[in-house]
């Protein structure tokens, strides 16, 4: 197959551009390479996607019309490329995969929602792009696939990615902090609740796996749910850490500083009231579709050692620091009895 990964260059996209070439398909990835470069093997085609249509000239098919490409596979967040990728490829390219999200979904209340759940409305245009409207904007750019690709439209509504090179440093803050000090570690009281991630290299596997056989329609690329105890007692015997654990209310927690889920001074994974349904949504469909999921501890093995490659007291981009965890939990045991 002749594969356009408009991408390609960091993680995610990287990585389905790996797998694509190891299949051995003929894989292009259009993309700036600000930071680094697609995959050795993948064709290069620079360009800037923020300058428009014309950014598409280069991959786009000649007038006699057969169709150049197989798969184009889109990671993009803005709802304007992603239209404008549209505008041009889709009408000769054979098959379409948006990667999307689950946050698309409008209601994370529910555990065990499927595809079927009522999603976000489109981010209108002109709106500027931020994380609050993440969803909006994947909507958006569903709405455009759907409209523009029609049936040739794979909408891959991924949840959080983990694995090697996870720049956004949530599943692997725990098992690196087990890793980094046999310190006390605190963590939010939220034993039972899930924890729900797909590896990279799965989900890669499985968007190239899913173009060459051209499934179509919305699906949940979503992994194995585990309790949250589950998963802190597999990063201690992983580690072989001998920490205290030091579990602290919610509530608590969030009124002395400290953010859910990811970013600075975050307990990544601990999701705000009314998300019982985020880290526990439905992956049937995608499993009958041929998605396949190694088992999570692998995962988590493979995490950790990236983490100790790139180091374990390095500044992270989510979770506590050290100073900031040593305040907080001196913070909880000074309260009055």
């Amino acid at each position: 197959m002749r594969i356009l990964v408009l991408g390609g260059t960091a993680f995610l996209s990287a990585e389905i551009a790996r797998w694509a070439i190891m299949a051995g398909h003929d894989v292009t990835c259009l993309a700036r390479g600000t930071l680094a470069g697609p995959p050795a093997g993948a064709t290069w085609v620079r360009a800037d996607r923020s300058q428009g249509t014309a950014a598409y000239a280069p991959v786009a098919a000649g007038p006699s019309g057969p169709a150049r490409w197989d798969a184009v596979i889109d990671v993009s967040r803005d709802p304007v490329q992603a239209r404008e990728a549209l505008e041009v490829l889709a009408g000769t390219a054979r098959h379409w995969t948006v990667i999307s999200s689950c946050s698309v979904y409008a209601d994370h209340s529910v555990a065990g929602a499927a595809e079927d759940a009522p999603v976000l409305p489109p981010l209108a245009p002109g709106t500027e792009l931020t994380m609050e409207n993440y969803g909006e904007a994947k909507s958006a750019i569903e709405h455009w696939a759907l409209g523009l690709a029609r049936d040739k439209a794979h909408l891959c509504r991924a949840g959080l990615i983990g694995g090697p090179g996870d720049g956004s440093d949530r599943y692997g803050y725990w098992p690196a902090r087990f890793a980094r000090d046999d310190g006390p570690v605190l963590v939010p009281d939220i034993p039972a609740d899930p924890t729900q991630v797909i590896d990279v290299r799965d989900l890669a596997a499985w968007v190239v796996a899913a173009a060459e056989t051209r499934v179509t329609g919305a699906l949940n690329a979503v992994g194995e749910i585990v309790p949250f105890a589950a998963y802190l007692e597999a990063c201690r015997r992983l580690t072989g850490a001998k920490a205290t654990v030091v579990a602290v209310p919610g509530d608590w927690l969030a009124g002395h500083g400290v953010n859910y889920w990811a970013g600075p001074d975050s307990l990544p994974l601990w999701l705000p009231p009314g998300h019982d349904g985020f880290a526990a949504r439905s992956n049937s469909a995608a499993l009958a579709a041929g998605l396949s999921l190694r088992p999570w501890t692998q995962t988590l093995h493979d995490t950790l050692e990236d983490e100790r490659r790139r180091g374990l007291t390095r500044e992270r981009k989510a979770g506590l620091g050290p100073e900031k965890e040593r305040t907080v939990l001196a913070a909880f045991r000074d309260q009055p009895a």
